[in-house]
């Protein structure tokens, strides 16, 4: 698969690193010499300097044969005029990265197909969803939702008070009599090893473990975990960006909103914007003000300022009064490895949103949706099961499943299920796997 990506920044670079694994036949484009240098020399990839809107370039890097071209610069503009010219070059496939999330808002009534554009990935938009779904699911550090929650991913922390602690995977799952949740990922405590669990493998005490759980399923975890569901009524977010303003203005038609921005004109234009949210204009730095604005009487804060250091600082702060759930937004992917250790529930990075986003669709196959499993050497893959395809009719037990690999979910006719070993895969289910990168290609052909 040839594919074309235009823009050597953290996005660019992160999707070029993830393709070129893949071993697809990867162009970067970017009009600083910097980044592109840093690129050829750690990646097995071509690079070119050169403008993304130029006809020249995108010539030169033989767009009239490519079947995916990807626009990830820092310019919204730059990577719609960029697809669009991609397009009427003979490129199969293009995806643009805007900041605009109106543009997302309103895709179904504007056709940016017309323009050439035949997919927009908005990173603010899905650190936006990101944070809303992380609240709604309040005691677990990462989620992601198949089918508008017919499935869910949940991710925690075993604690010592958990009731699965020293059970077996197998043992855990008797506590119930009717299952609706499976673990697909350990990561032991102090390691930086995944594994796939199997019916033997034992719950040990500090694992970072993520589910797959249909309805239900997450007050089951709730109960077994030991922890206690709190329902999020008040939050407060640090920083006015198109992030805050987002995520504002989702949280407020359901929740107390608070929203702190140090830029006097920014928080006029938020007061206007969001009349369900009160908009404080105050440095959120300043502890007085955090405390004057009640801080401890929050049950969620989320900083999503320009400023990494700020965000942790401003979290770890906020969780020293006594808040029970913190999500920072943090710029440097250095950081992104530190959640957990450092204290705050949960670090988000738009631009790996993004580039796990865009990465489903290099993925061959019925894939639908994938995602990275936060701090794991793993993906999480929804396939289409067609017909034709060698898993269809198949009962799991009796597949030659690779042991890397573990079946999460399965949605069929918009129900979420738990397969098991006597489980029969059908024509049209829409299947979870989760697999370590080593079984992917393995796992495809099933689906292919």
């Amino acid at each position: 698969m040839k594919i074309i990506i235009a823009g050597a920044g953290e996005v660019g670079f992160h999707l070029a690193k993830l393709l070129s694994f893949e071993s697809q036949e990867i162009t970067l484009i970017d009009n600083k010499k910097d980044g592109l240098t840093y690129a050829g020399e750690h990646l097995d990839i071509k690079t070119i300097k050169g403008d993304a809107t130029s006809i020249t370039t995108l010539r030169e890097a033989r767009i009239e044969i490519a079947d995916l071209f990807i626009a990830v610069t820092s310019s919204e503009t730059t990577n719609i005029t960029a697809c669009a010219l991609a397009k009427q070059l003979l490129a199969k496939k293009t995806i643009a990265r805007i900041s605009n999330t109106e543009f997302i808002d309103n895709k179904e009534t504007v056709s940016f197909s017309k323009f050439g554009i035949d997919e927009l990935i908005s990173p603010e938009s899905l650190a936006a969803s990101e944070i809303e779904l992380l609240l709604n699911q309040y005691g677990f550090n990462d989620t992601y939702e198949f089918e508008e929650g017919a499935l869910t991913m949940l991710g925690l922390r075993i604690s010592r008070t958990a009731a699965f602690v020293g059970k077996t995977v197998k043992e855990a799952a008797e506590l119930y009599s009717e299952l609706h949740f499976i673990p697909i990922a350990i990561q032991r405590f102090g390691t930086q090893y995944t594994i796939i669990p199997r019916g033997d493998t034992i719950f040990k005490e500090g694992d970072k473990v993520v589910f797959v759980t249909s309805k239900g399923g997450d007050q089951e975890l709730f109960d077994l975990s030991g922890k206690v569901k709190v329902e999020i009524k008040d939050v407060m977010i640090l920083g006015g960006s198109q992030i805050g303003y987002k995520t504002a203005k989702d949280l407020g038609q359901s929740k107390n909103v608070k929203i702190i921005e140090s830029r006097k004109d920014i928080a006029e234009e938020l007061a206007d914007d969001l009349p369900n949210a009160l908009v404080i204009c105050g440095d959120g730095r300043n502890v007085d003000i955090l405390e004057e604005e009640n801080i401890s009487d929050m049950d969620a804060f989320i900083s999503v300022t320009g400023n990494s250091e700020t965000n942790i600082m401003s979290c770890l702060l906020a969780k020293s009064k006594g808040v029970k759930k913190t999500i920072a937004l943090v710029e440097n992917m250095d950081y992104y490895q530190l959640s957990q250790s450092i204290g705050i529930d949960t670090l988000i990075n738009k631009k790996l949103l993004a580039a796990n986003n865009i990465f489903r669709y290099i993925r061959k196959g019925e894939v639908v949706a994938m995602t990275k499993l936060t701090n794991m050497n793993a993906e999480l893959l929804e396939f289409v099961v067609k017909p034709n395809s060698k898993i269809t009719n198949k009962i799991i037990k009796e597949l030659n499943f690779p042991r890397s690999a573990i079946f999460g979910g399965v949605i069929r006719s918009g129900i979420g299920l738990i397969p098991l070993g006597d489980f029969k895969i059908e024509a049209g289910d829409r299947v979870v796997v989760c697999c370590l990168p080593r079984s992917i290609s393995q796992v495809e052909k099933f689906f292919s």
